[in-house]
């Protein structure tokens, strides 16, 4: 499994750096984010770093589809499968990403807004 030392994301999955654990596989890790954006905010992040989606899309599609399996899974734990939620990923800087190792959010739990340009 590939990791980066100087990855938070890799840190965490290492264990070195404690999370509330939503959901886990082989493959993925799915924990609170600690700085929520709404009433459910789960990160769903791969163990093997990659820097961006889009990356990991390159090197490996099937793990694209378990993140996403791993996210309705999470949403299904958080009880708001059936309410609805969103899936969120930065991919880049411009788009907001802070953290270079692919993770979706998961944001749930409270009626979410519009997104588009502007809109928060």
């Amino acid at each position: 499994m590939a990791t980066s030392s100087d990855c938070l994301f890799c840190t965490i999955v290492a264990g070195d750096i404690p999370n509330d654990t939503v959901y886990e596989t082989d493959t993925v890790l799915a924990f609170r984010d600690i700085t929520p954006r709404a009433n459910s905010h789960v990160l769903v992040i791969p163990k093997s770093h990659e820097d961006t989606l889009g990356q990991m899309a390159d090197d490996d599609p099937t793990s694209v589809a378990e993140l996403f399996t791993a996210a309705r899974e999470v949403a299904r734990r958080e009880g708001i499968e059936e309410t609805g939620y969103r899936v969120v990923s930065n991919v880049g800087a411009d788009a907001g990403q802070e953290v270079f190792h692919v993770h979706v959010h998961v944001l749930g739990a409270q009626k979410l807004g519009p997104v588009g340009p502007g809109q928060r």
